[in-house]
């Protein structure tokens, strides 16, 4: 085989191989580019093989020719060379013909092998590009998916805390409902201690009422003073009404007062009642010391024969009834004078509610 044939044969081998690898996925351009730059080196070293061979060969032509134009003059013998030159030359000129072919089709194969390589570069640009925006996407999503990530925390945070707010409001919703709840029922017991109050103040009322008819003459006299201020009510008498002087029991006109008194108090039953002594700051004179020690005895026992006559004669329930003396300890005026010392000299009948922190206040000198 003559270096024409082999150089077809190798070149032929390369640009399939160059050729098939073409067909493969865009995955693999940059490989493909490799082996077509390779390819072409070949096939450009091939051509410069070709061309070289038939500059060669066409050398050895024109020796031919020329050898067969000193021959064509000479013996039989140079017959014989001329014609084996002639069919050498033949032979040159064919194998010529050929190489410049080969030459010819290798340029060919070379054009087309770097239209292939311009094709894989701008493939494999695009592909560059494409892979590029891709990444820039995926970069972008990641971005996204981050931010997205971030926003769920903190909306899951927002709802945490928007659910322990509720959980807040709906704990202090129940306290307030609790408390109205409360309120409207303290409002209702109020409402109700009101109008039991209301109604008491009015029979008060009514007893202060039938206490002025009933002891309307004393009262014009000026020895019988009543006062009522709401649910309260005194009765004041100066201690002639009631007792002798320097005496602790109750005299007959007396008694007559006590038992107008008593027949109204004996109706009383939603208040306590209680009979108060008082006296003047005069001493206890020598006579009646046997008697009295000091004033705080006198009143006392004027204030007991008082109660015991409303429960023995009166009626008037024992349980609403309390005895105190207080001396000369609460006086309405001044003990300077005759007229207030008369004012000073007195019992007080004191009607109250029936409530132990408002009697305790009552009690407080």
């Amino acid at each position: 085989m003559n270096i024409c044939t082999v150089t077809r044969v190798i070149i032929s081998a390369g640009i399939c191989s160059a050729l098939l690898t073409g067909c493969v996925s865009t995955e693999t351009h940059k490989k493909t580019l490799a082996e077509l730059e390779q390819a072409r080196k070949a096939l450009e070293s091939s051509k410069k093989q070709a061309a070289a061979e038939a500059d060669r060969l066409q050398k050895q032509l024109v020796d031919v020719n020329s050898r067969v134009t000193e021959l064509m003059s000479g013996s039989t013998t140079a017959q014989e060379e001329i014609a084996r030159l002639q069919k050498r030359a033949s032979e040159l000129e064919a194998e010529t013909a050929s190489a410049n072919e080969l030459v010819k089709q290798l340029s060919e194969q070379d054009q087309d092998l770097k239209e292939r390589l311009k094709t894989e570069a701008a493939d494999k640009a695009r592909l560059e590009q494409e892979r590029a925006a891709q990444d820039e996407l995926l970069k972008a999503e990641a971005a996204d998916k981050a931010r997205l990530e971030q926003e769920r925390a903190a909306q899951d945070e927002r709802l945490k805390t928007e659910a322990t707010e509720k959980a807040r409001l709906e704990q202090e919703r129940a306290v307030q409902d609790e408390r109205l709840k409360t309120e409207g029922a303290e409002k209702a017991r109020l409402e109700q201690d009101r109008a039991a109050k209301e109604e008491e103040i009015q029979r008060l009322t009514k007893t202060h009422e039938e206490l002025t008819k009933s002891l309307q003459a004393e009262i014009a006299k000026g020895d019988i003073k009543i006062k009522q201020v709401r649910d309260r009510l005194t009765i004041n008498m100066v201690d002639r009404v009631l007792f002798d002087s320097g005496k602790s029991k109750v005299k007959p006109s007396g008694l007559k007062v006590l038992k107008q008194v008593s027949d109204i108090l004996k109706k009383v039953t939603d208040k306590q009642i209680r009979i108060e002594g008082h006296t003047d700051n005069v001493p206890i004179g020598t006579k009646l010391k046997d008697r009295f020690q000091s004033n705080w005895e006198l009143s006392t026992a004027r204030a007991t024969s008082v109660v015991r006559y409303l429960i023995e004669e009166g009626g008037v329930d024992r349980a609403n009834l309390t005895a105190v003396g207080y001396a000369d300890t609460k006086p309405i005026a001044s003990n300077d004078t005759e007229e207030g010392r008369t004012a000073n000299r007195r019992i007080e009948i004191a009607l109250y509610p029936k409530d132990l922190s408002e009697i305790a206040n009552q009690l407080q000198p």
